[in-house]
């Protein structure tokens, strides 16, 4: 570990100190950039060695603080130098995986840390970088459609009131150019407020949250949702299987699925893990959809627990809470 002698902070917002990060491994640049995020910093590029040393003739902004997890060599070295920046933090210890919440937590904080003594700005120490109390939800429910979902997503919403203890996260195979006008389709004549993910932010009550088609999102233990400067993997865009496998594996037994009409079978690649993870698998009848294939293999899997209209789904998921709060209020 090496980096600069802490020097005055000069800078009247956060926002102001831009950063750069360099790391060789995905998972650390992730979780470099969420800590980025979460100081409130602005983040000018995430990149690995080699794209640093396509790109960095490129960044027109100047560079305040470099984090770097990779060989520090010449090349690294000079372009630190070019950048005249106010400090330069060289290796750290690996992220946890961000389900591991506490773990991740203690290596956020020691992140935190770090930062506030290079940049001389003790508040950053003073905010916690994980907070896992502040969820107004007790269920995620995630719903995946494709071709015919828009009307069948509106009229599940519809039926389902908007103060019940879940968050909802869509994941809907859409347009690029047209995604921006899902969110107005679905809120008519309901009161859930939906909205396409733009950036990183928590999962809440009455809220529907929209995948994004160019980027990918990664769900954490406490409810955050983490934008990455990646694209989804695949034909599929959104990724309903890739997003269903992350949810499951974090929210377990508290997450409900629901797959709504569509085209291919995406979302049917990793059942047999949801299964183990004690997840609610449920589906549209392929019978009302009007594509049927997507909820049909979900059916066909063996693993779908309900099988029903919109409105039949909006009324189990309602009964289904009410079922489980009346469980633990007995005990």
């Amino acid at each position: 570990m090496k980096d600069k002698a802490p020097v005055p902070l000069a800078f009247k917002n956060k926002s102001d100190i831009k950063v750069l990060v360099v790391a060789e491994d995905h998972h650390q640049r992730m979780a470099f950039s969420d800590t980025v995020r979460g100081c409130g910093f602005t983040l000018i590029d995430c990149v690995s060695q080699a794209q640093l040393h396509d790109k960095f003739e490129r960044y027109e902004t100047p560079i305040d603080i470099w984090l770097i997890d990779s060989d520090y060599d010449d090349s690294v070295a000079t372009a630190t130098a070019m950048s005249q920046s106010i400090g330069v933090l060289v290796g750290f210890s690996q992220a946890p995986y961000l389900n591991e919440a506490k773990q991740y937590a203690k290596w956020q904080r020691k992140l935190k840390r770090k930062l506030a003594q290079m940049l001389l700005l003790p508040a950053l120490v003073d905010t916690k970088a994980y907070q896992s109390d502040t969820n107004d939800w007790q269920y995620v429910v995630f719903l995946g459609a494709s071709m015919g979902g828009p009307s069948a997503v509106k009229e599940f919403l519809d039926n389902l009131s908007p103060t019940l203890p879940i968050c909802i996260l869509l994941a809907h195979h859409f347009n690029q150019t047209m995604i921006g006008t899902l969110p107005r389709i679905l809120n008519r004549h309901n009161d859930w407020r939906c909205q396409v993910i733009t950036s990183s932010q928590r999962l809440q009550a009455g809220q529907c949250l929209i995948a994004p088609i160019d980027k990918q999102i990664v769900c954490d233990s406490t409810g955050r949702i983490i934008l990455l400067a990646k694209a989804w993997e695949g034909d599929y865009k959104p990724a309903i299987g890739q997003i269903l496998k992350n949810t499951s594996d974090v929210y377990g037994s508290e997450l409900i699925n629901i797959i709504f009409s569509g085209m291919g079978n995406d979302g049917a690649q990793h059942l047999d893990l949801i299964q183990d993870n004690d997840s609610q698998l449920w589906a549209q009848d392929p019978s009302v959809s009007t594509c049927p294939s997507q909820p049909q293999a979900i059916v066909d899997s063996g693993y779908c627990g309900f099988i029903g209209s919109p409105v039949a789904l909006a009324q189990k998921l309602t009964d289904y809470i009410g079922e489980r709060a009346a469980v633990a209020s007995s005990h």
